[in-house]
């Protein structure tokens, strides 16, 4: 009775879990998976008690049997005269005996299995474990981590120190390579190697190993790197056909690629006959080019992400003030003024202080954590809502009639900004998973996408506000890659900016990233404001970027 009412108790607890996949994409929801684990061990565990008291009985019977049948088989007929001991004999063989192979033949089973096979149908798919696997690899890029750093878990700041084995390192150069990207293949092969060369003990051998590390370093054209593995992997294994095969192979290419550097040298001297010191010169020029051209707007990110981002001169800075903020006297701040805080000068971005209470934070995470669900983009083209590689989260929407809650915090940022939130979308909470980042992006529908926001009738997103709802360890920082700033999560406090001009045009500067998640667990809530009822609020400017 006890264990059917658990089995329904569990399950009632897993239907939420149903109706949500991806667990990778929040760590509020992969908490959830903690719990079901404990419960499988805890059933487990069960089991395993349940089988050592079987044992235990079998073994005391077997002792038993045992110094009773040494006994009677130094003198079979005078044990046999006695005829209690005859009766049980004949007791033992037709009855007891059969106890015991009934109780050996017992299933203690059931309960675990039945646990199991509820629990099963709730597991994190193939899809959660390889998206798990490529947020490590993004954090590896992101914060120039080496694979020694993340195996031995020496990330910054974590409380419960992790370490990967063997098995873990290969199974992440394994999810690379499948994915084509033979740099991570190498890293990660490599790493558990290095483990297995330190004496780890592990169900991979090293012929494994060196068979995908030795063809990663191939595919990267470091076929002299790649020969010296495929060498090491014979002297372990000598009968392996492919590296036989693949030694020739690298030997040949090897010889050719000899051949075509020579040749090429003795073009090269040729051509510096034949070149004036002139044209050197302006070749060096040309060159010199490619060395100081543009930043990509994806290192610029990882950068910023890293902390590494520009500096703004002193000047500017001391233009960015701290202050009480009673938004030109509007009656709810007269007594009890924001803080606010200058984070950027253009755009310009403020943060505001102690915003929110953490009461206010844990009821709109109560309210949000039944519906999450992945967060979604708007495809450019077709418009069409789908889920994308570069936004690892889940969100929700809460509306402002739910909860007395949502409705004050939406007055709030009303009386705070003094714009229209009637008109704007309701309060996004999203909750990011491992690794979890949203790529640079704007809030805004630009030029090219006519039918942007069309179906809510309220115009562009004018502006955006932005509550942290957690602290976070390490990473997780908002960044604005064209600008150079850097936003840093703290619990408590918003940011808000304008995407638009006050003449409607869009501001791109206002291009934005959530940068991955490190580690910790980043909760944000976020409304987007809308043109629709700013006209008095915020009127009109003279010209574009005004």
């Amino acid at each position: 009775m006890e264990l059917t009412c658990w089995c329904l108790l569990l399950l009632s607890c897993l239907q939420s879990l149903s109706a949500n996949n991806d667990f990778f994409t929040s760590i509020g929801q992969m908490t959830d998976l903690l719990y079901t684990e404990k419960d499988l061990v805890t059933s487990l565990k069960d089991y395993i008690r349940a089988e050592e008291n079987k044992l235990e009985r079998v073994k005391r019977w077997a002792d038993k049997l045992d110094s009773l049948t040494a006994t009677a088989t130094q003198d079979p007929e005078g044990f046999l005269g006695h005829p209690v001991n005859a009766f049980k004999l004949m007791k033992r063989l037709n009855t007891e005996w059969g106890d015991l192979e009934s109780l050996v033949l017992s299933d203690t089973t059931d309960g675990f299995i039945s646990n199991l096979t509820i629990q099963r149908q709730y597991f994190p798919t193939e899809e959660d474990q390889t998206g798990a696997a490529k947020a490590l690899l993004r954090l590896q890029d992101t914060y120039k981590l080496d694979a020694n750093t993340i195996s031995t878990g020496n990330l910054p700041g974590v409380k419960h120190k992790s370490l990967m084995t063997v098995e873990d390192c290969y199974e992440l150069g394994k999810i690379a390579y499948s994915d084509v990207d033979y740099y991570h293949t190498e890293l990660w092969m490599a790493q558990a190697l290095k483990q297995l060369d330190e004496g780890e003990e592990s169900t991979i051998d090293k012929v494994t190993v060196l068979d995908y590390l030795s063809y990663a370093i191939y595919q990267q054209g470091e076929i002299e790197r790649a020969l010296e593995y495929t060498k090491r992997l014979l002297e372990l294994d000598p009968d392996h056909q492919r590296a036989k095969g693949n030694v020739k192979y690298f030997e040949f290419q090897l010889e050719k690629q000899k051949k075509s550097a020579e040749e090429e040298t003795e073009q090269q001297k040729e051509r510096g006959k034949r070149e004036t010191p002139e044209k050197k010169k302006k070749k060096k020029k040309k060159l010199s080019k490619k060395t100081f051209s543009l930043i990509p707007e994806r290192k610029k990110y990882e950068m910023l992400c890293r902390g590494e981002g520009i500096r703004m001169t002193p000047r500017r800075e001391s233009r960015l003030f701290c202050r009480y903020y009673d938004n030109n006297r509007n009656p709810k701040l007269v007594l009890a003024p924001i803080k606010q805080q200058d984070e950027w000068d253009q755009p310009y971005i403020v943060r505001y202080l102690d915003i929110i209470s953490d009461a206010e934070i844990e009821k709109v995470k109560q309210l949000a954590k039944p519906r999450l669900r992945r967060a979604t983009i708007s495809n450019p083209v077709t418009g069409v809502l789908e889920t994308a590689s570069y936004r690892i989260s889940k969100s929700a929407w809460l509306t402002g009639y739910e909860d007395p809650a949502i409705e004050k915090i939406n007055q709030r940022i009303e009386d705070v900004t003094g714009l229209e939130v009637d008109t704007a979308e309701e309060l996004q909470v999203a909750n990011y998973g491992v690794g979890g980042q949203y790529e640079p992006h704007f809030d805004f529908g630009r030029k090219d996408e006519p039918d942007a926001f069309k179906e809510l009738g309220t115009g562009n997103r004018i502006a955006t506000w932005l509550f942290y709802m957690s602290d976070v360890t390490a990473g997780g920082a908002t960044v604005f890659p064209d600008v150079g700033a850097s936003v840093w999560p703290k619990k408590g406090t918003a940011v808000f900016w304008y995407n638009l001009f006050a003449s409607g045009e869009g501001d791109y500067s206002t291009r934005h990233a959530a940068c991955p998640v490190l580690v910790g667990n980043k909760w944000v809530s976020n409304k987007w404001i809308h043109e629709r009822g700013q006209e008095w609020r915020r009127p009109c400017g003279l010209n574009e970027t005004e």
